[in-house]
């Protein structure tokens, strides 16, 4: 059901499946028109108008993303960092089972989104940083992302060129030297730039293939699952 925002936009509330977890009830932007920074805070993070309402959305990417942090066991020992987690599914999936996970995004609206979603579903506090890479990445709202981690996920996260490494730089800041790094793209041109970036920064590359036929519930997906990985 469509329902106003408080800060001039719409919103929606849907109830979302992801297999191997309870439903969680969602609180996302009504639609890609979506916009209000009367403040430019988006805008001095260097998110324009036009890529504002993405954070706010669910992707297909980021709904396989969630199913796979719903099927890995938890660990008391693991930490777990969600990279452009939007409105953080699969953090909010992994919260759910009990892991220790932290969402991250640069939009200074993605952790009152989240904050308001673990409210619908009963869930306590979970951690939340600001996490950015590239030219705008002292643009601070929140806390920065400042640890290191065994686990980093991301869902549709290669939408730039990157030709300079930020996002690669930014995971090897990040990671333990045991670590592991998921990314689920549907598909975009700039994974083999990706690909070298984390070459570089010593991680191997295991590739799978996502060719998801539709049902009467679920739409087709294509992609790919990649997890790099070092010893």
């Amino acid at each position: 059901m469509p329902s106003s925002g408080t800060h001039g936009y719409l919103t929606k509330h849907e109830s979302i499946a992801i297999q191997g977890v309870p439903n969680l009830y969602i609180r996302s932007l009504l639609d890609k028109q979506q916009f209000y920074d009367p403040h430019d805070a988006a805008l001095a993070q260097g998110i324009s108008s036009a890529f504002w309402s993405l954070f706010g959305l669910l992707w297909p990417s980021g709904s396989k993303l969630a199913e796979r942090i719903a099927l890995r066991p938890v660990s008391s020992e693991e930490r777990i960092l969600e990279i452009g987690c939007g409105l953080a599914l699969s953090s909010l999936v992994g919260h759910r089972k009990g892991a220790n996970i932290t969402a991250s995004d640069c939009h200074p609206l993605a952790g009152e989104f989240l904050k308001e979603n673990l409210r619908l579903n009963n869930l306590g506090p979970m951690d939340y940083k600001h996490g950015q890479w590239g030219d705008h990445a002292a643009q601070l709202q929140d806390p920065a992302v400042n640890s290191k981690f065994d686990l980093i996920i991301g869902s549709d996260i290669l939408y730039e060129r990157d030709e300079r490494g930020d996002l690669a730089h930014y995971i090897n800041d990040h990671v333990e030297d045991h670590a592991e790094v998921w990314v689920v793209d549907p598909n975009r041109g700039n994974r083999s730039h990706f690909h070298r970036n984390m070459a570089a920064q010593g991680f191997t590359l295991s590739e799978e293939a996502l060719d998801i036929a539709a049902t009467e519930n679920v739409a087709a997906y294509k992609g790919r699952m990649l997890t790099y990985s070092r010893d």
